[in-house]
C-alpha cells in the first residue's frame, strides 16, 4: 500500500481499479476509478481513489486528486472491440481485490462515496461502511466475469439484493444487464434509485415507483467509452447537492452526452462543460 500524496480530507471517494485500456490509438488510463475522479475533480470537489496500480501506470494524468493504491505487478488490462452487433472485451490482466483495510481512516468519513468495481475487484461488504455518506454504485463490474479465453462474459450477482438495499442510487447500462429487463425490474424494486442508461437513448431512472426518461441532445459519437462512469459521478454529485434525482439525471445526461463528442479521457467534462450543463438544469 502507498499514498502518492499526504491523505487529507476529500469530498468524493471512487474504489475501484485504473485499468490500462488497449485501443487503436495506443495503451491509455482508464476504468470507472479514472472517469469519474476526473469528473468529480472537473466538479470542483476534492477527490480520492482507492485503487491498484502497477509501476506503469500513468498516475500523472490524475494531478489534484489523491490516490491510494496497492502496488501490483500487472494494472487490471481491458481490450474494447466494437463490431456492428455490440462490444466485445477482453480482458489480459486482473490486479487485486480492494476491501476497507485500504481505505485510509481519513476518507471513511467522505460525503460521496462511490464504487466502481470494473471486473469483480471490490468486496461488496463495502456497502456497509460508509454509513453517514451518499453511497452509490455502478455495478457493472458484479455483472461480469471473464471466460476461460479472456474475453467478458454476463453472470449472475449473488448479492445484488444485499448491494441494492443499502445504497442510496444505483447506475447501470442497458449492456450491463444483457437488454433483460426482468433483471431491471428486480433491481428496480431493490433499489432507492436506479438508473439505466441507454447509449443514445438516454437514461430511465427509477425512484419511489415512478419511472422517468431523459433523452440526450444530438450530438456526433466519438468514442462512447466513459460515458457512463461520467454519468455516474455527474448524477451522484447532484443528487447529493439537490436531493432530487430527476433534476441530478438532466444534468448528468448532458455531461455524458458531451463526453461522448471526444476520444478517451479527453471526453472527461472540464469545468466550462460543467457550467453550461448546469445552466440548462437550473
Amino acid at each position: 500500500m502507498f499514498n502518492l500524496q499526504t491523505i487529507e480530507p476529500i469530498d468524493y471517494l471512487v474504489i475501484g481499479h485504473l485499468t490500462r485500456d488497449i485501443t487503436p490509438r495506443g495503451p491509455q488510463m482508464g476504468g470507472t476509478a479514472a472517469y469519474a475522479a476526473l469528473t468529480a475533480r472537473a466538479l470542483g470537489l476534492r477527490v480520492g481513489i482507492v485503487t491498484a496500480v502497477d509501476a506503469n501506470t500513468p498516475l500523472e494524468i490524475l494531478e489534484g486528486i489523491q490516490v491510494s493504491a496497492v502496488q501490483c505487478d500487472q494494472a487490471s488490462t481491458f481490450e474494447n472491440i466494437y463490431t456492428e452487433t455490440g462490444r466485445i472485451q477482453n480482458v489480459y490482466a486482473v490486479a487485486q481485490t480492494l476491501d476497507l483495510t485500504l481505505v485510509p481512516e481519513t476518507w471513511r468519513s467522505a460525503p460521496i462515496v462511490h464504487l466502481g468495481p470494473v471486473i469483480n475487484e471490490v468486496e461488496p461488504s463495502l456497502v456497509r461502511a460508509f454509513p453517514t455518506a451518499l453511497l452509490g454504485v455502478t455495478p457493472q463490474g458484479w455483472l461480469r466475469e471473464v471466460d476461460v479465453h479472456n474475453r467478458v462474459r454476463a453472470c449472475e450477482w449473488p448479492e445484488a439484493r444485499f448491494v441494492l438495499e443499502q445504497v442510496g442510487a444505483a447506475v447501470l447500462s442497458i449492456e450491463d444487464v444483457q437488454n433483460d429487463e426482468r433483471r431491471i425490474e428486480e433491481m428496480a424494486s431493490a433499489s432507492k434509485i436506479l438508473v439505466v442508461t441507454e447509449a443514445a437513448g438516454g437514461a430511465r431512472l427509477f425512484w419511489n415507483g415512478d419511472l422517468r426518461r431523459f433523452r440526450p441532445p444530438a450530438v456526433v459519437e466519438v468514442d462512447p467509452i466513459g460515458a457512463g462512469d461520467i454519468f455516474a459521478a455527474a448524477f451522484f454529485f447532484r443528487l447529493y447537492s439537490t436531493r432530487d434525482p430527476w433534476e441530478a439525471a438532466r444534468f448528468a445526461t448532458l455531461l455524458a452526452a458531451n463526453s461522448v463528442t471526444r476520444p478517451g479521457l479527453s471526453g472527461v467534462p472540464t469545468v466550462d462543460d460543467v457550467q453550461a450543463s448546469l445552466i440548462q438544469v437550473i
